[in-house]
């Protein structure tokens, strides 16, 4: 325990062996569909010859959860963040539909741009580029990307319950719960879930979708709701049919051929380098202030934040998700970055690296139990993402809505984020506003020239961003 407490600070953070622990479990339960949901989204794009769609989804699961351990090591050992990190939701759906089926990049070229990203990333985060970068974003977006992050939670997890869903006239409506069980129970484990956290009830988060998950199988085992309604699709007949000790000796551990698959990618860039410049291009602007916002938002909530809005040695959680989008595409995955379910930890007290270690651990043991995993619902997560969504907006209230560069930089990062479900997206509003608006109310030199070049560098993007996506660019 000294040496726990020596390395990690427990006194100097103000915590202790079992509130950590409890904060990794959090984060690891809020973010532990990645391993299930990544491998579903590659294997869209990723086929191997001699190798079944099944068995390369587990292979990229196990890309999926060591790419995770090496940056969650990083971040636990060297930055001391209680932060946790995986290959990015997001940015894996650009990575398949866009740059692989869309534009028609061998999956092997793909993950050759997500290496060269990542080694970029290396060297701008040890010269102290990426710290500069981020430190010029204007005080009123550091402050309301926090609760833009909130907001961004609470829509992700009210859709995922089933009580926000779409609507051809409106684009969203109210679910209806009494016809969907999804919905019910949901709603049952958020009551549950708040109440334990009023009351202040250590764990309560960890109860919270634990519940939430149990419940739903027990309510399909008595044969009250039909298989795939409350239990994620197909795993109810896996674990009746082939049972679960058979599930987890027949998973696919071998992943070499993704490695041999992003070598031969690397000797493919130069049949069309200019596509290639853009992929990378793309992966390294959305990943950079993706990264930046959920590492600035989640430090909020932890009251890791200087005066300034800024994160001391942001350099080091940010060296983090480099190394581990490094090693992550030399393995066969896309880019790793820092999750906002990093919240629902810190939120449980999580304060230091050893809840990021804590996260590590049960990664590192989930290559063990792929198949159990797979069991937990995504709804029961999700429904923390309500709770942590709700208690950040408190972050509102470090906005000065009378002034007008601060009103609306902030509140167009706020409402941004949720409504492209972007975190850049929230971002690039907040940044090019506050010099326009600044410049319209006479006070232009409150502006810096970093700043003007910061907001033209997200025209410059969204310029190109928009080319690809229109299917302007092909391989």
């Amino acid at each position: 325990m000294g040496i726990l407490d020596r390395h990690f600070g427990f006194d100097e953070h103000d915590t202790d062996l079992e509130t950590e622990t409890i904060a990794g479990l959090t984060t690891f339960l809020a973010m532990s569909y990645i391993i299930v949901v990544n491998p579903l989204i590659l294997g869209e794009a990723i086929t191997i010859d001699g190798y079944s769609q099944g068995e390369v989804q587990q292979m990229i699961a196990v890309a999926t959860i060591l790419a995770s351990v090496v940056a969650i090591g990083v971040m636990a050992f060297w930055a001391n963040r209680p932060f946790g990190l995986a290959p990015g939701m997001g940015l894996n759906a650009f990575f398949a539909f866009t740059v692989v089926l869309g534009l028609g990049v061998p999956w092997e070229v793909a993950l050759a741009a997500v290496f060269v990203e990542g080694v970029i990333f290396i060297l701008l985060t040890a010269v102290g580029a990426r710290r500069y970068v981020i430190e010029l974003f204007p005080e009123p977006v550091k402050f309301a990307v926090g609760a833009g992050i909130g907001l961004f939670l609470l829509f992700l997890g009210l859709q995922e319950m089933e009580i926000v869903v779409a609507d051809p006239a409106t684009l969203v409506a109210m679910g209806n719960v009494a016809t969907s069980p999804v919905a019910a129970l949901s709603l049952a484990g958020l009551a549950l879930m708040l109440m334990l956290h009023a009351r202040g009830v250590r764990g309560s988060i960890v109860i919270g979708i634990l519940a939430t998950a149990a419940a739903g199988w027990l309510l399909t085992l008595f044969g009250i709701t039909s298989p795939g309604t409350l239990t994620p699709p197909g795993s109810y007949e896996q674990v009746t049919q082939d049972g679960l000790a058979n599930m987890i000796a027949n998973v696919q551990y071998d992943f070499t051929p993704l490695v041999a698959g992003f070598v031969d990618g690397l000797g493919m860039i130069t049949e069309d380098p200019l596509v290639f410049v853009i992929v990378v291009f793309t992966f390294f602007f959305v990943d950079f202030f993706d990264t930046a916002g959920t590492l600035i938002g989640v430090s909020q909530v932890g009251g890791f934040l200087d005066e300034e809005g800024d994160l001391p040695e942001i350099e080091k959680p940010l060296m983090a998700d480099a190394v581990g989008t490094t090693v992550g595409a030399m393995i066969g995955t896309s880019t790793v970055t820092t999750y906002i379910e990093s919240s629902t930890g810190v939120e449980e007290g999580g304060r230091t690296g050893f809840t990021a270690l804590v996260v590590g651990t049960l990664f590192l043991l989930s290559l063990l139990i792929v198949p159990v995993i797979s069991a937990i619902p995504q709804y029961a997560t999700y429904v923390a993402l309500v709770v942590v969504g709700i208690i950040m907006l408190r972050g509102v209230a470090d906005i000065d809505w009378q002034n007008p560069a601060w009103a609306i930089a902030g509140g167009l990062t706020i409402t941004v984020m949720p409504l492209t479900a972007s975190i850049s997206n929230g971002l690039a509003a907040g940044i090019v506003s506050y010099p326009l608006v600044k410049a319209a109310t006479g006070e232009p030199r409150d502006v810096s020239l970093g700043q003007w070049a910061l907001a033209l560098a997200f025209v410059v993007y969204f310029a190109i961003y928009f080319t690809v996506e229109a299917g302007n660019v092909t391989f």
